[in-house]
């Protein structure tokens, strides 16, 4: 792993930490982001020189405004420009000549626009660059961080320990609500806007490196370079500070022009989940997932889970709760009947102990016997974490005795869970409750609803921390032909085993290379994307006069460049699997491996990984099929070469990492046997650049 280092001679920290600041573009207009800026930079004062700056002068929010940077008797480190488009890039040239070591880019009307806008944010940008400054946005909402008291966000923000990078304003407010009920706020928040110049990776790459960060929060919905988006998010977690990341994708439009298998079943979506395992980055759903994730990581840091131990007081919410907990991929299991046993010690006849437990009453006669079940459950090897559900908070409207023993419960609770390597949930129907609040104010995390915690529980062991990636290869002589007898040889050079075949274009030629190879042959017709879809595959010939009658055949028809006649597969005790590559414009060639043949859009049985893949990796691809038992021998059947698969799995990723011309390239279908594996087609589209 690389060290965390900002880029060369720019300092991304100064957006965090800057000596002075000055706001232009200052405003006393309610409606307008200069007045937002202003007013939330004001309560700086104190803690670092804050200047506004409106081209009329006069005063704004009743401080001396002055009309331009150049008046101010004293440098400024970091500009925030809120002026419109049209002034933009005269302000980021003030603040350069003033010496400012960062710019905040409010303004919009560039690149989001269209070309022009495009060529103009280009420009600003290279001119901060070749200033050694930093550029955030822009487009984009502002800055903050609590620990150095910096207010340049159009808002108030609750501290706290959660750095928010984020392309939505309104994510982060929305998001601030939620953490609050948590007992959560932000360490830091940086808007991304266009990412002209400064994007998520550098950004998160400061955030690593800064003390009062223990979690990053990204909103984004352009990575810029993702690979760079992957491996910032990959130190992070090995510095231990989980990356959560909220997105958007999965959309058909952006595998609308796909031209293979692979591509046309690859989406955002899919590469989004390929980038965040290469980088165990948690990938969460809407706001309020991302904060319920971020409170239970607070508790515990990332850990897996998969048996979960359900402690509720009523039979209801106990089968509710273990419903959902295994609706989410959890699993409820039995207890053994030692734990069984030591449970039953504490309970009443009445009570369930096998999982889920009810204590059956047990709240209401003895309140600490929450206490003492959870801590029996915990002791058990073969129980992962505990969802607490039900009533707990709400026992003291039953009277004041009954409450200072619930919220003495509670303090209890939360000193059992401390130190443990097993997260504790709590959901309950009073989540604003004294009890419940002193469960959240000492770390453990209570939710309003069931599902949410069993939620939070099943995304904890999400995001495995990532495995060392692949080594890259060098680049290779490009392909300039994607025809298939070229991307047969150019697989087969790589070490992919093919049938015995040749390249023919006449029926005598065919028919002698037949006789070469040995009956039965196949026919296929060149320069067809689906040659199976098209009619331009004939199987099974077994005599001269068949291969001239294919061949006759497919002349009449199709009118292809030339035909390959190739020896007939043995598909014997065989598994048809598909193995691809597609190239994604922000993070690179993504590999994709699942069933093949005609098995391939009707199972749709896939799995990603961005590539290059080792041979290990490639495995866990395959093993991870929800079919693999097909693989490793169902039924009887024997099983098949996996490790050669994945062999040719790893050949190909490693083929597109060297050929950056190549959109797309895929085998299907991939025959896997014992002891050996075959690949009967093989395609390649160049990218149209």
């Amino acid at each position: 792993m690389t060290a965390v280092l900002p880029r060369a001679g720019r300092d991304v920290d100064v957006l965090f930490d800057p000596a002075s600041v000055a706001i232009v573009g200052a405003s006393d207009d309610e409606s307008k982001y200069g007045n937002w800026i202003a007013v939330q930079a004001l309560r700086m004062l104190g803690r670092r020189p804050v200047h506004l700056v409106n081209r009329r002068g006069g005063t704004v929010l009743g401080r001396t405004a002055a009309r331009s940077l150049a008046e101010l008797a004293e440098p400024v480190d970091l500009v925030v420009v809120a002026v419109p488009a049209a002034g933009f890039e005269a302000a980021v040239e003030d603040a350069l000549t003033v010496g400012a070591r960062a710019v905040v880019g409010i303004t919009a009307g560039f690149a989001e626009l269209g070309e022009q806008g495009r060529a103009l944010q280009q420009r600003v940008t290279e001119r901060v660059r070749a200033a050694g400054a930093v550029l955030l946005g822009p487009n984009c909402l502002g800055v903050a961080d609590s620990t150095t008291g910096l207010t340049l966000a159009s808002n108030p923000m609750p501290s706290g320990t959660v750095s928010l990078l984020s392309q939505s304003g309104n994510m982060a407010l929305e998001l601030s609500g939620f953490l609050t009920g948590h007992g959560l706020g932000f360490a830091r928040f940086a808007s991304l806007g266009n990412q002209a110049d400064v994007g998520v990776a550098d950004l998160i790459r400061s955030c690593t490196r800064h003390p009062g960060t223990e979690l990053i929060a990204v909103y984004c919905e352009d990575f810029g370079d993702g690979r760079e988006f992957v491996d910032a998010a990959a130190q992070a977690r090995a510095a231990g500070k989980p990356v959560v990341l909220l997105t958007v994708g999965g959309s058909a439009a952006s595998v609308r022009g796909a031209a293979s298998h692979t591509g046309s079943l690859t989406s955002d979506s899919d590469v989004i989940d390929a980038a965040c395992r290469a980088a165990g980055v948690y990938r969460v759903a809407t706001p309020r997932e991302l904060a319920d994730l971020a409170a239970t990581l607070r508790q515990q840091g990332p850990v897996a889970v998969r048996r979960v131990a359900v402690l509720a007081d009523g039979g209801g919410h106990a089968s509710v709760a273990a419903d959902v907990t295994e609706a989410a991929g959890l699993a409820v299991p039995e207890f053994s009947a030692r734990l069984s046993a030591a449970l039953r010690r504490e309970l009443p006849p009445s009570a369930g102990v096998r999982n889920p437990i009810d204590l059956a009453g047990a709240g209401e006669q003895d309140i600490t016997s929450f206490a003492r079940v959870l801590e029996v459950t915990l002791a058990e090897p073969d129980t992962d974490a505990v969802l607490m559900t039900g009533y707990f908070g709400g026992y003291r409207e039953y009277g004041e005795r009954l409450g200072a023993g619930e919220l003495a419960t509670a303090h209890r609770i939360a000193d059992l869970v401390r130190g443990q390597r097993k997260p504790v949930v709590v959901h309950t129907m009073r989540a604003d409750s004294p009890a419940a609040r002193a469960l959240a104010e000492r770390g453990v995390p209570v939710f309003g609803a069931v599902e949410q915690a069993a939620r939070a529980l099943a995304l904890l062991g999400s995001a495995p921390a990532p495995a060392a990636p692949a080594a890259w290869p060098a680049p290779a002589e490009p392909v300039t032909d994607d025809g298939y007898w070229a991307s047969r040889a150019l697989f087969a050079a790589a070490g992919v085993p093919f049938p015995d075949g040749a390249r023919v274009t006449t029926a005598a030629d065919a028919v002698a290379a037949a006789g070469r190879i040995g009956y039965p042959v196949v026919l296929k017709a060149e320069g067809l994307l689906h040659k199976s879809d098209a009619g331009g595959v004939a199987l099974g010939l077994s005599t001269a006069d068949d291969v001239r009658a294919a061949l006759a055949d497919m002349h009449d028809r199709l009118r292809p460049p030339g035909y390959t006649v190739e020896a007939m597969a043995d598909l014997r005790d065989t598994v048809e699997l598909i193995a691809g590559v597609r190239r994604d414009p922000r993070f690179g060639p993504v590999v994709m491996v699942g069933l093949g043949g005609v098995f391939t859009e009707v199972l749709a049985d896939v799995a990603f990984a961005l590539a290059p893949v080792d041979q290990a990796g490639a495995e866990r691809l395959l093993r991870g099929l929800r079919a693999s038992a097909l693989l490793t021998g169902a039924r009887g059947r024997p099983p098949v070469d996996v490790a050669a698969a994945a062999r040719v799995v790893a050949t190909i990723s490693a083929l597109a990492a060297a050929h950056p011309e190549i959109a797309e390239l895929e085998i299907n279908p991939l025959l896997a046997a014992p002891g050996r594996v075959t690949a009967l087609d093989a395609r390649i589209v160049l990218a149209d650049d």
